[in-house]
This record gives C-alpha cells, structure tokens and sequence, in this order.
C-alpha cells in the first residue's frame, strides 16, 4: 500500500530491512500496563469511544518522526491523545493544562 504520491506508510515495513526483533519474553512494566488498561477502558462498552481501526488509523497516521521514535506502548498514548480530541472528549487545551499541573507536581 502506497501514499498518493507513492511513498510507503512509515508502519510499513514488509520486505525492507527494519533491524533485530527482540524476541524474548518480558513481564509489561507498570507504565505499560497502566497504559494498557486505560485503552481498553476507552474502548469498551459502555463508552467505546472508538474502534480498533480507528485506533490503527491514528497510529498509522502518526508522524515518521514520531512513530520511529516512539515505544509501542507511546505510539498508544499519542493515539489516544489524538482520538480523545478528535472525539471531543477533550481540548488540547485541556490536555495541556493537566500535563502542566502534573509536572508542576500539582495532582488537583
């Protein structure tokens, strides 16, 4: 699959050298689970604020930058954060003003 002007998706890497996998067994960290579980949160019924394509979508979507430099788990957060907004449940504002609190050490 190709763009409109013939260039690869970034996530698609079907027969093209991408590096060693590392392969090995490994329990999720704490970060990884608690992102883990806020997605399936958003996802189901009652609230399903969007679909398992939708969220493909949004990964897929994501800036080569972005989705090369990002761990799998933080290409979720950022489709999360995109699909939030996108859904109207939040504002970018509204995100932005809750990071800020956070790193300010503020939990109110």
């Amino acid at each position: 699959m190709h763009d409109a002007q013939g260039e690869r998706p970034i996530h698609d890497l079907g027969g093209e050298p991408a590096g060693p996998m590392d392969l090995a067994p490994h329990e999720p960290t704490l970060v990884e689970r608690r992102v883990d579980a806020l997605m399936m949160l958003l996802r189901a019924p009652p609230r399903a604020l969007w679909t398992a394509d939708e969220n493909r979508r949004t990964i897929e979507g994501l800036p080569p930058e972005l989705y090369d430099g990002a761990a799998y788990y933080a290409r979720w957060v950022h489709a999360m954060r995109r699909l939030l907004v996108e859904k109207g449940v939040l504002t970018e504002a509204e995100i932005e003003a809750r990071i800020a609190k956070v790193r300010a050490g503020s939990e109110a």
